[in-house]
């Protein structure tokens, strides 16, 4: 018996290696943050698909990891202590992953929470706000009538894109010229606004140069480009 054997999810999911860290994800920008994360850190890990169109995700075993039922989640075998840690929320884990690897976070305290700081941008503004608006401008909100709940997320987009273009005059990323965990969570949902939900016009997304130079330069990144199609959809 593997010390994962214990965890649920594995019931579903089995661990064809167990000493490597597991992750249940899905390739939206939530989930790419991590496997771009593991790609770019080159910690083994093994990927399972947690598949929407089956509602795995409401499933017992996914819940007993991640009960917001919600990807990604990870099982890591070899955690604080030597121990199994089980995580959800794309945030915590990687500052999980940045911390274990020493890689793509500052070490000095002010530069931590500074980056910290913008990955909490990320996950309580760009994200939610570029969800809403991909409702609105994609998916069934689209044949709304009443175009003002996408208007909304329009112009709070476009403050959004505003408040990171500045960010970016002079930087070669969020922290200047190092690449840290904050590129890595905000640059998959900004690629998705303008790529899959197909509202770069919707946005006036030609007016935040600094912001696409920086999009250009982390999407020929080699990890990004793979840790974005990970895990495969079926």
């Amino acid at each position: 018996m593997t010390l994962l054997a214990a965890f649920p999810v594995t019931q579903k999911w089995p661990a064809a290696h167990p000493d490597r860290l597991q992750l249940y994800s899905l390739p939206t920008p939530n989930g790419v943050k991590v496997s771009i994360m593991l790609e770019e850190t080159g910690l083994p890990y093994e990927v399972h698909l947690v598949n929407f169109e089956t509602q795995d995700q409401t499933t017992p075993e996914f819940l007993s990891l991640s009960p917001n039922n919600k990807i990604p989640a990870i099982l890591e075998p070899n955690g604080p202590g030597g121990k199994p840690l089980a995580l959800f929320e794309s945030g915590a884990i990687l500052i999980y992953l940045a911390d274990k690897t020493g890689l793509f976070m500052p070490t000095d305290a002010a530069g931590r929470y500074e980056t910290i700081q913008w990955l909490m941008f990320q996950m309580g503004g760009i994200g939610p706000m570029f969800g809403q608006l991909g409702f609105f401008s994609k998916f069934a909100g689209k044949d709304y009538e009443d175009k003002r709940p996408r208007d909304r997320y329009v112009a709070e987009a476009r403050r959004l894109l505003g408040v990171l273009d500045k960010r970016l005059d002079g930087r070669d990323w969020v922290m200047g010229s190092n690449y840290t965990i904050a590129d890595i969570a905000i640059f998959p949902w900004v690629r998705n606004l303008v790529g899959f939900y197909g509202a770069g016009e919707l946005v006036g997304f030609d007016d935040f140069a600094q912001v696409k130079r920086v999009l250009a330069a982390f999407v020929l990144r080699p990890a990004v480009l793979k840790g974005l199609e990970i895990p495969r959809r079926p």
